[in-house]
C-alpha cells in the first residue's frame, strides 16, 4: 500500500534572540533594520513592542500592515493600539477609506520613516505580515506606480541590512486564536464600525476590495448573505490567509532570506 504524502509542511526549528547581539549588531551597523514578521494571531505585535523596549530607548516600529494605514478600520484591522504603550510606531491611520495605498506608496511611506527614525539615532523596527510589503522594502525593488492597485518590480535598489524574526506558531493554535479573535471583534462592535463607513459614504465594493472582515461584514451588512453565514465564511477565509501568509515567508527562506524563528506565548 503506498504511504500517504504528509501535506502539512513542518515548522521551522524555534531560536533564542540574543538580545546584547542583536544590539551589538545594530551599533556596529551590520545590521540597519529589524524585521518582526509572522502570520495574523501570531502575536508579532506584541513581540515587537517587547523587542523595542529591551532594544532600548529609541527603537520606533514601522507597521507592515496593508489595511491598518487606514484610519477608522481599527477593530477590523486589529490595530490594538494600547499595546504599543510608549513605543512609538509608524505607518498607521495615514489614509483614508475609500482610497486605495499600495505597496509603491508603501515603499516610499516607509523609506521616509526609516530615514526619519535613523537621523535621530533610533533603531527601526518593521512588523507586519503584509509580505508584498516587507519583500518590496527590504529585497532592494523599485516598484515602479502602473496603475491605482497594482505595482511591478523593475530595477533592485539598495535595502537595509536586515534581522529577520518571525512569529512561531501552531497551526491549530493559530486557527484558535484566529476564532476567538474574530468573536471578540465581533463583539466589540467591528460590523458597526464597517457601517459606519458605508454611512460615512465609503463605496461597499471598495470595502470589499480591502477583504477579509471588510469584504464578509459588508456583504452581510447589504444583506447578501446571513449572520451566520458571514462569521463562518469570515473564520475560514483568514485561516486560509493565515497559511497564505506562512507560503509566502516559506519562500523568502527559500529565496535566500535568513528568517530567525521565535515561539511567542
Amino acid at each position: 500500500m503506498p504511504r500517504v504524502k504528509n501535506l502539512i509542511a513542518a515548522l521551522p526549528e524555534p531560536e533564542t534572540i540574543d538580545i546584547d547581539t542583536l544590539r551589538a549588531a545594530i551599533a556596529d551597523g551590520s545590521v540597519e533594520l529589524v524585521c518582526v514578521l509572522g502570520p495574523t494571531a501570531s502575536g508579532k505585535t506584541r513581540y515587537a513592542v517587547q523587542l523595542a523596549r529591551s532594544l532600548g530607548t529609541g527603537a520606533e516600529i514601522i507597521s507592515a500592515d496593508s489595511r491598518q494605514v487606514y484610519r477608522r478600520m481599527d477593530i477590523g484591522t486589529g490595530k490594538d493600539l494600547a499595546e504599543y504603550g510608549e513605543v512609538p510606531y509608524h505607518l498607521i491611520d495615514i489614509a483614508e477609506p475609500g482610497t486605495q495605498y499600495n505597496v509603491y506608496r508603501f515603499q516610499q511611506d516607509f523609506s521616509r520613516a526609516f530615514d526619519d527614525i535613523r537621523s535621530r539615532g533610533g533603531i527601526p523596527i518593521l512588523c507586519g505580515g503584509t509580505g508584498l510589503y516587507i519583500s518590496a522594502v527590504t529585497g532592494g525593488y523599485d516598484f515602479k506606480e502602473k496603475k491605482p492597485l497594482s505595482a511591478e518590480p523593475s530595477a533592485p535598489v539598495s535595502a537595509p541590512r536586515t534581522f529577520f524574526i518571525g512569529t512561531l506558531v501552531s497551526r491549530e493554535t493559530r486557527n484558535a486564536r484566529i476564532d476567538a479573535r474574530l468573536d471578540a471583534r465581533l463583539k466589540e462592535g467591528m460590523t458597526d464600525e464597517i457601517q459606519a463607513l458605508l454611512d460615512e459614504g465609503v463605496p461597499a465594493e471598495v470595502l470589499i476590495s480591502y477583504g477579509l472582515e471588510y469584504k464578509f461584514v459588508t456583504l452581510y451588512l447589504t444583506g447578501q448573505i446571513s449572520y451566520d453565514e458571514m462569521r463562518e465564511h469570515l473564520a475560514i477565509a483568514i485561516h486560509r490567509f493565515a497559511k497564505r501568509q506562512m507560503t509566502w515567508f516559506r519562500g523568502m527562506e527559500r529565496s535566500g532570506v535568513r528568517i530567525h524563528w521565535v515561539e511567542v506565548r
